[in-house]
């Protein structure tokens, strides 16, 4: 471990002084490059001068203490700085751990939220509707921009799916434990029996990348166009402004009718189809897709990550264990509660499996 951080820290000195010359200045490519490495050193170098700033107390106080010739307070005094260096140098010590599991490559990345109503017909699509505003209100309080990609309405106010992106500063490090089955228990408002109906809704979470990380090629692309239908039938507009792109090796089909102009549907329908082959590539990774852990299932009640049951006012992370008791609050997005705990969990799962990789050394 203190070989890695020893390198950090040359590396991060090595960046700094790279920042300050005049030719990695005037290119924006190479400076945004180093800049973002630079951040990620950051909190790694910090903590680590904090640990060396510790382990030098310690030793200080224990030589003051075995040369001997102290008074009684002042003793007293360097024993309590000795063990409070002590205590310091453990937690630090678990913090750097933790700084130096590696990152996920995803996590600054923006994200594509799809979500779809699983069991429970128009139930599922009203909440549907409910968990892209839950995602929306928490992008939003971020500071973050939301764009509809695709939407398919119901005559009820809810979706069958709706399709959206997030642009913001470590977008996907925050929604990737979203990927799963949503299950909700309430009342439909369509009840008059007043019974609690379970309903299911999957969402899928990608990370939206560019051309270069994923290339495409035209020939491999069936692009069909359409009118776009709302709910209840009605056309949106009489023009055939709805795209339909198939991927012919994968099969992956992708439907964009969100805008009226067709150039912008095909390049929403293109960017989700990106971020799909995309994931796709990454799940038959052997090491990706054992460590993916919340997958979208088919929306099969039994298959769950999560429940929200309404007349409990509570939210239950299954894969954690977690209930909150603060269902309206989760609703209106104030996810960083229930965000914060699964990092965590996850930080813990990889350093386990860290330290039984290394047999538990430093």
């Amino acid at each position: 471990m203190f070989e890695q951080l020893s390198g950090a820290q040359e590396r991060y000195q090595a960046i700094n002084d790279r920042l300050m010359d005049p030719n990695v200045v005037s290119d924006p490519k190479q400076y945004a490059e180093l800049m973002k490495e630079y951040k990620n050193l950051t909190p790694i170098v910090e903590k680590y001068c904090e640990y060396k700033k510790a382990t030098e107390d310690m030793e200080e106080a224990k030589m003051m203490l075995e040369e001997g010739g102290l008074d009684k307070d002042f003793r007293e005094l360097i024993e309590e700085q000795y063990e409070t260096s002590k205590k310091d140098i453990e937690v630090i010590s678990e913090q750097l751990k933790i700084l130096l599991i590696p990152k996920d490559p995803n996590d600054d990345k923006n994200v594509i939220v799809e979500i779809r109503g699983g069991a429970g017909g128009d139930e599922a699509a009203l909440f549907a509707n409910s968990l892209y505003r839950m995602y929306s209100m928490y992008a939003e309080s971020q500071g973050w921009k939301i764009e509809v990609l695709n939407a398919n309405p119901t005559e009820l106010g809810g979706y069958k799916e709706i399709s959206f992106s997030i642009n913001g500063d470590g977008a996907y490090s925050k929604f990737k434990f979203e990927s799963g089955v949503h299950r909700v228990q309430r009342v439909p408002e369509t009840e008059t029996q007043g019974r609690i109906h379970t309903s299911t809704v999957t969402v899928a979470v990608l990370p939206e990348v560019d051309d270069v990380e994923v290339e495409i090629n035209p020939k491999d692309l069936q692009i069909d166009t359409y009118r776009s239908g709302g709910a209840g039938g009605q056309h949106v507009n009489k023009t055939e402004s709805a795209i339909r792109i198939t991927h012919l090796p994968t099969g992956t089909v992708v439907e964009c009718q969100d805008e009226r102009s067709q150039y912008k549907n095909k390049d929403k329908a293109m960017k989700i189809l990106r971020s799909r082959i995309y994931e796709k590539q990454r799940e038959q990774e052997e090491k990706i897709a054992s460590e993916r852990k919340l997958q979208v299932g088919a929306g099969d009640r039994a298959e769950r990550i999560r429940t929200y049951n309404y007349p409990q006012g509570r939210v239950t992370d299954h894969r954690i264990g977690l209930t909150l008791y603060k269902l309206e609050q989760i609703l209106n997005g104030d996810l960083t509660e229930l965000f914060d705990a699964l990092n965590t969990f996850d930080q813990a799962e990889k350093l386990k499996e860290s330290s039984g990789s290394t047999g538990g050394e430093n």
